[in-house]
């Protein structure tokens, strides 16, 4: 992704936590987490784009 287009999501993701508040934002994350892990269906890249989020400083770029 472009850096614009990565800016673009991370605003879309933030708007929908905003959204579903007052649920938890952790709950929509994983729910997020877990229908991207499942369209990607690779269980070894998401292992590692876990650990990336892990070593990932905070921010819309995602430590890119």
């Amino acid at each position: 992704m472009t850096p614009d287009q990565t800016e673009s999501v991370y605003e879309a993701l933030a708007r929908a936590i905003d959204r579903a508040a007052p649920e938890p934002p952790e709950q929509v994350l994983a729910r997020l987490c877990l229908l991207l892990a499942r369209a990607l269906d690779d269980p070894a890249q998401v292992d590692k784009a876990i650990e990336a989020a892990l070593r990932a400083p905070p921010g819309p770029d995602g430590g890119r």
